[in-house]
């Protein structure tokens, strides 16, 4: 099969875990890329926080796919054109926002694409979402009302708490919010919220229409739970070694983890570099 999209989750899959893209894995992807290949990079990360890998893989030399947000937003990273964009009217964000406030030992982290909302820098992941996302962090009293006197539609919020924590939550999270509001847990400490319908299998598919790509030419990487749905829509769906058992059970391959260059192996049997 003549793949002509490679699709690629970030953390836990295309960086190692100290959060950088291996020679070998780099080497295998900038080789396909001169191929005509198009890379895309899909993530939970807000887009500022795509920046790094884009750069590193050279996805401006390419026409590269910057897909962030889980699916929320595509940008070419050539033109910087937004080729799709789903986001949380400003009227049901605050409404939610203000659901989340009945259990303060949760996170709630918001962004407009510049800045983080937050009343406390420390609580939980806030300090690591600025700093891996390339967002400011604003200190506000109540973020509910500071996103409505915003009046920005953000296009995720993302709630954050320690997995003993968070897990047993999750079902009043999105209480009264599953018809409007897509949930998905994208790591052990993060419940991602979009608007009804975001996910990585429908920005994957929104971008296939655009570029002339069908499905079955996509072969996608990942290792979380919100990786499914990109596996599910993909050609050939690859897990890494170190993913969760839901994503190995519906994989079409297993490779090696993150620290072993899983990425570079797969491509090494399917393509000719």
């Amino acid at each position: 099969m003549a793949y002509k999209m490679l699709a690629f989750d970030l953390d836990g899959t295309l960086n190692n875990d100290d959060k950088v893209i291996t020679p070998k894995t780099k080497e295998a992807i900038m080789s396909l890329q001169k191929q005509g290949v198009v890379v895309a990079l899909v993530s939970g990360r807000q887009a500022p926080g795509l920046k790094r890998e884009a750069e590193a893989l050279e996805l401006e030399k390419y026409h590269g796919l910057r897909i962030s947000y889980n699916g929320g937003r595509i940008e070419d990273a050539t033109t910087k054109e937004i080729l799709f964009d789903s986001s949380i009217d400003n009227k049901l964000a605050v409404k939610f926002l203000r659901h989340l406030e009945q259990w303060p030992e949760l996170s709630p982290i918001v962004d407009d694409g510049e800045y983080i909302y937050t009343t406390d820098a420390s609580r939980h992941k806030v300090m690591d979402e600025s700093r891996n996302n390339n967002l400011k962090i604003k200190i506000v009293d109540n973020i509910a009302d500071a996103v409505a006197a915003g009046g920005f539609d953000p296009v995720k919020i993302l709630t954050a708490a320690p997995n003993e924590i968070l897990v047993p939550h999750l079902a009043d999270i999105r209480r009264g919010f599953e018809d409007k509001m897509s949930f998905v847990q994208s790591a052990p400490w993060f419940y991602e919220g979009t608007i009804k319908g975001v996910s990585k299998l429908s920005a994957l598919d929104h971008a296939c229409d655009c570029l002339g790509i069908d499905q079955s030419e996509v072969m996608a990487f990942g290792d979380a739970q919100n990786d499914m749905s990109m596996l599910e829509f993909a050609g050939y769906g690859v897990a890494m070694g170190n993913a969760c058992e839901e994503l190995k059970a519906i994989a079409d391959e297993v490779t090696l983890s993150n620290n072993e260059d899983g990425i570079a192996v797969t491509l090494s049997k399917h393509f000719s570099m």
